[in-house]
């Protein structure tokens, strides 16, 4: 899995240098952060009516579509703040073998 974060990571990266009527990641870039928050926020708010949905219907398959968008657009903020995937999955590493408890203090002390 790490290397399909990988990988996308690259693509978001040369994709900045493209021009915005060929990509929609550099046309993202070209609008800014804020407009880039604004799609975090709408996938997050899809992915959430989705998994509420499919508690009833019992299909899993909107939530799965709509949470590779909210990855995908919250991988294109982190580009757009000059990071990788890959700080990610370190952070989620340094959590391993840390409760959820444990980790929200440390939280505390910053």
């Amino acid at each position: 899995m790490k290397d399909v974060l990988t990988q996308l990571g690259d693509i978001l990266e040369q994709r900045k240098a493209a021009t915005a009527e060929k990509s929609y990641v550099a046309s993202l870039h070209e609008k800014g952060l804020n407009k880039i928050l604004e799609k975090v926020g709408e996938e997050a708010t899809e992915t959430i009516l989705a998994a509420k949905d499919a508690q009833v219907s019992r299909d899993n398959s909107d939530v799965i579509y709509e949470t590779a968008d909210l990855w995908f657009h919250t991988l294109v903020a982190l580009s757009h703040l000059g990071e990788r995937p890959e700080t990610v999955l370190n952070e989620l590493a340094r959590r391993f073998d840390m409760s959820g408890i444990e980790e929200k203090a440390s939280r505390a002390d910053k």
